[in-house]
């Protein structure tokens, strides 16, 4: 049994052995860290560095800024670096890592520590201002006054949905993020889960408010029908009412709020 089993594992090594083709990388100046995989490119002209975003037309440059399909970067020098038989156009593409990445200043200077997400310019980075899907954040300063300009700089890959980057970005189009969040291929469960409880959050806010002020408005208004000449006091009693429906509800979207971005 013990040789059977011997074997299986040989031919098991033999077969992985011949269907990839494994390179490794002595050490050299911009070696990404990661394993690389081969990936057939749609687009033509594709760099070094450049980002990829895996869509239903295959694997192309990304193009959109916080683009929630990134697949990759292209690294033409990986740590290691699989290959899958003979593909048309392809590049070795790292998915997480320590990557060097094409970026630019579009978004002002990029400094060590800054989030990063994808750009309108094909392929290229920039610094993330608001909440959104961000591939990770540079390990490197990116100092030009040209937001025109383009470079290279490593990058802790990380692709995930981001919230609270700047004042500014939060709460900025709600739908927006919520879109953008459920497109991303890349959250985390804890992620997954703080929106969970911030939408059952926010819903339970909303019946338990509208609850609390239909049950109180309907005792009120049957009261001042029963007696009008209390009608001041039970407008008092109402009006209080709709205050605490609106605490009610304010209160759960900022305990939603809360768990979004801390």
């Amino acid at each position: 049994m013990f040789c059977l089993l011997k074997k299986i594992i040989c031919l098991a090594g033999l077969f992985f052995l011949f269907s990839f083709s494994v390179f490794a990388q002595e050490n050299q100046d911009k070696v990404s860290s990661g394993i690389a995989i081969s990936v057939s490119v749609v687009d033509s002209e594709v760099q070094n560095g450049d980002i990829i975003s895996s869509t239903q037309q295959g694997y192309v440059l990304s193009k959109v800024a916080y683009d929630p399909t990134v697949y990759g970067v292209v690294s033409k020098n990986p740590a290691v670096s699989f290959e899958t038989g003979e593909l048309p156009n392809s590049y070795p593409v790292i998915s997480l890592g320590k990557i060097y990445v094409r970026v630019s200043a579009a978004n002002g200077k990029i400094k060590e520590g800054d989030l990063l997400t994808t750009s309108e310019i094909a392929g290229v980075g920039q610094k993330a201002l608001e909440d959104g899907f961000t591939i990770g954040s540079a390990l490197g300063d990116f100092d030009s006054d040209d937001k025109t300009s383009v470079g290279t700089i490593l990058v802790n890959f990380k692709p995930q949905y981001s919230v609270a980057i700047s004042g500014r970005g939060r709460g900025i189009n709600l739908i927006k993020n919520v879109k953008w969040a459920a497109a991303s291929p890349f959250l985390s469960p804890l992620t997954s889960l703080r929106y969970i409880l911030a939408v059952v959050l926010t819903a339970s806010a909303f019946v338990l408010g509208f609850w609390y002020y239909g049950r109180f408005a309907k005792t009120g208004i049957e009261s001042l029908g029963r007696n009008p000449q209390a009608a001041k006091t039970i407008s008092v009693g109402i009006l209080f009412n709709i205050v605490m429906t609106t605490v009610i509800i304010g209160a759960g979207l900022f305990l939603a709020y809360l768990i979004l971005v801390l």
